[in-house]
C-alpha cells in the first residue's frame, strides 16, 4: 500500500494508505458512508499487520464510527472540534488575491502547510492528492500575498454538504487577512456549488483557528471528532 486505495471488502469500501507517507503507520478509514462491521475491521487489522505496519490510525471519525474501533481496542489519539457553517449569511471576499491552484505549486503550497502544522497533522503529496479527491467535486485555491503563495484551501462537495478539507496559512503572514478569504472563498464557492452547509473540523487545542471559523459563522457542533489509534506490535 504504498498510495491510497479505496477497497472492497466484503460489503464495506475502507481507504487505505500510509500515515503521510510513513511506511510503518497505516490510516484506515470507512469509505462507503456507514460504521464498519467489527468483523470486516478485525480481518483489516489482521492484514495490515501481515504487511508489516507497526500501528494504524483512523482518519477522523464520529462518534457514531468510533464505536467498533473502540470495541477492537482503538484508543483516541486526538480530539477535533466539528463546526458547521449553514450558510445563510456568507461574509463578502475581502482584496487578498486567490487563484486556483497548479500542479506546479504543489511544493511550495506543502512548504505552507509544514509551517502551519505539527508534524503529525502536516500533509505530504499524499495527503494533500488525498484531500482534492476526498469528494466528487472540488477546490483547490491559493492566496498571493507577498509571495507566490501564502496559504492555500481545499473544499470540496459531497451532496448538499461542503467540506473546508484543509486550510493553511504561511506563520509569517498570519493575521493579514489570508485566512479569512480563503475561508469565505470555500463557503461561496459551496453555496454557488448547492451546498447547505459546509463543514469543518480543528484540533481541541487549536484556538486561532477556532476564533476565525466562529468569527465567519461557523458554529460547533455538540459531538466533535476523533482519530483513533491501535499499536499491531505483538506484545
Amino acid at each position: 500500500m504504498g498510495k491510497s486505495n479505496v477497497v472492497d471488502w466484503g460489503p464495506e469500501r475502507l481507504r487505505m494508505s500510509p500515515w503521510r507517507g510513513d511506511p510503518n503507520i497505516a490510516c484506515l478509514a470507512p469509505a462507503g458512508g456507514r460504521p464498519l462491521q467489527a468483523s470486516s475491521l478485525d480481518a483489516v487489522v489482521t492484514e495490515l499487520r501481515e504487511r508489516g505496519y507497526r500501528s494504524v490510525l483512523t482518519a477522523a471519525l464520529t462518534v457514531n464510527e468510533q464505536d467498533t474501533f473502540l470495541a477492537a481496542g482503538f484508543r483516541v489519539h486526538e480530539e477535533l472540534h466539528l463546526l458547521r457553517h449553514d450558510l445563510d449569511a456568507v461574509p463578502t471576499l475581502s482584496s487578498v488575491r486567490l487563484r486556483r491552484g497548479r500542479r506546479s505549486d504543489v511544493r511550495a503550497v506543502l512548504d505552507v502547510d509544514n509551517l502551519a502544522f505539527d508534524r503529525f497533522w502536516r500533509f505530504d503529496s499524499l495527503g494533500l492528492a488525498d484531500a482534492r479527491c476526498a469528494t466528487p467535486t472540488s477546490r483547490f485555491r491559493v492566496a498571493e500575498h507577498q509571495v507566490p503563495v501564502a496559504g492555500y484551501a481545499v473544499c470540496g462537495r459531497a451532496a448538499t454538504t461542503g467540506y473546508l478539507q484543509r486550510l493553511a496559512v504561511h506563520p509569517s503572514l498570519q493575521g493579514r487577512g489570508i485566512g479569512s478569504s480563503l475561508v469565505v472563498d470555500a463557503l461561496r464557492w459551496s453555496r454557488r456549488r448547492g451546498a447547505r452547509s459546509v463543514m469543518v473540523n480543528t484540533q481541541s487545542d487549536n484556538s486561532r483557528a477556532l476564533v476565525l471559523y466562529e468569527r465567519l459563522g461557523f458554529v460547533r457542533e455538540l459531538q466533535g471528532l476523533a482519530v483513533l489509534e491501535l499499536n499491531l506490535q505483538w506484545p
